[in-house]
C-alpha cells in the first residue's frame, strides 16, 4: 500500500515542476518558437537549394551532351556557342568540362590564338587539378615552334614531376621543344628515359625513338661533314638535275 506521505512529495514536486515550466515558457516560449520555426526555415530552405542545385546539374548536363553531339558531327559554330553559354551559365563541374571543349573547337576551326587563351585560363582559375593541369599542358603545345625553349621549360616543367598524371606527354613535349630548339643534348636527356620507363605509353615511347633517332642521324651527318677528304680519296660525285642545261648551250 502507498504511502500517502510518499503520494503528497510525488504530487509537490509534479506542481514545482509545472510551474517552473510555466514560468519557462513565459520568459522564453517566444524564442523557442522562434527557433523551432528557424531551423524548419532553414531545413526547407536547404531542401529548396539542394533540388534546385540538382535540377540545374541535371539541365546543364544535358546541354553539355547536346554541344559534344553538335561539335561530334561537325557543327562547330552551333557547339562554339553551346559550350560558351554552358561557361557562361552551368553548374558544378561542367563548366570547365565546357571551357576545355570550347577551347577544343577554336583550335580545331584554326583560331589558334583564341584556343590557347582558353587553355591557359582554364589552367589558371580551374579547380579541377587534373583538368587544370591538361590545360596547361594543350596551351605549351599550342606554343611548340612558336615559343623558345625557355618558355617551354617555365610551362612543361611543372607538368614533368613523377605525381603529375600528365608527366609522359609534359616529358615528350619538352623533349621535342629542346630538339627544335636546336639542344640535342636536352632532348636527349629528357627523352632516353622515356624508352626505359616500362609505365611510359607506347605511342610515346615510339615517338621519342623517332626523335632521338633523328638527332643522332643529323649528328652522324653533322660529323661526317665536318671530317676533311683523305688525300687520294675519289671527291663526291656531283649530280645534275635532269632538267639542268648545261652552261655552254645556255650562251648558245
Amino acid at each position: 500500500m502507498a504511502n500517502p506521505e510518499d503520494n503528497f512529495l510525488r504530487e509537490v514536486e509534479e506542481e514545482l515542476r509545472r510551474e517552473r515550466f510555466e514560468r519557462i515558457w513565459k520568459e522564453y516560449g517566444t524564442f523557442i518558437l522562434a527557433g523551432a520555426a528557424l531551423i524548419v526555415v532553414g531545413v526547407l530552405g536547404y531542401k529548396y537549394v539542394e533540388n534546385r542545385r540538382i535540377t540545374a546539374a541535371q539541365s546543364t548536363g544535358e546541354r553539355y551532351e547536346g554541344a559534344m553531339e553538335l561539335a561530334a558531327t561537325g557543327k562547330d559554330g552551333s557547339a562554339e556557342k553551346e559550350f560558351a553559354t554552358i561557361v557562361a551559365e552551368g553548374t558544378g563541374g561542367y563548366p570547365e568540362l565546357a571551357r576545355l571543349q570550347l577551347a577544343g573547337v577554336l583550335l580545331k576551326q584554326g583560331k589558334k590564338a583564341e584556343a590557347i587563351a582558353a587553355y591557359e585560363e582554364l589552367a589558371k582559375s580551374g579547380t579541377d587539378p587534373l583538368l587544370r593541369d591538361y590545360a596547361a599542358l594543350q596551351a605549351a603545345g599550342g606554343r611548340l615552334g612558336e615559343a623558345d625553349f625557355t618558355e617551354m621549360q617555365n610551362r612543361l616543367t611543372p607538368l614533368t614531376g613523377d605525381a603529375s598524371p600528365w608527366r609522359y606527354s609534359a616529358r615528350e613535349l619538352l623533349g621535342v621543344a629542346a630538339f627544335k630548339a636546336g639542344k640535342p643534348d636536352e632532348a636527349r636527356t629528357v627523352l632516353t628515359p622515356l624508352l626505359v620507363d616500362q609505365k611510359t605509353p607506347q605511342s610515346i615511347a615510339e615517338r621519342a625513338q623517332i626523335v632521338l633517332a633523328e638527332i643522332a642521324a643529323a649528328e652522324i651527318g653533322n660529323k661526317a661533314a665536318a671530317e676533311p677528304i683523305a688525300p687520294g680519296a675519289p671527291a663526291p660525285a656531283v649530280i645534275n638535275a635532269p632538267d639542268a642545261v648545261p652552261p655552254d648551250e645556255a650562251k648558245k
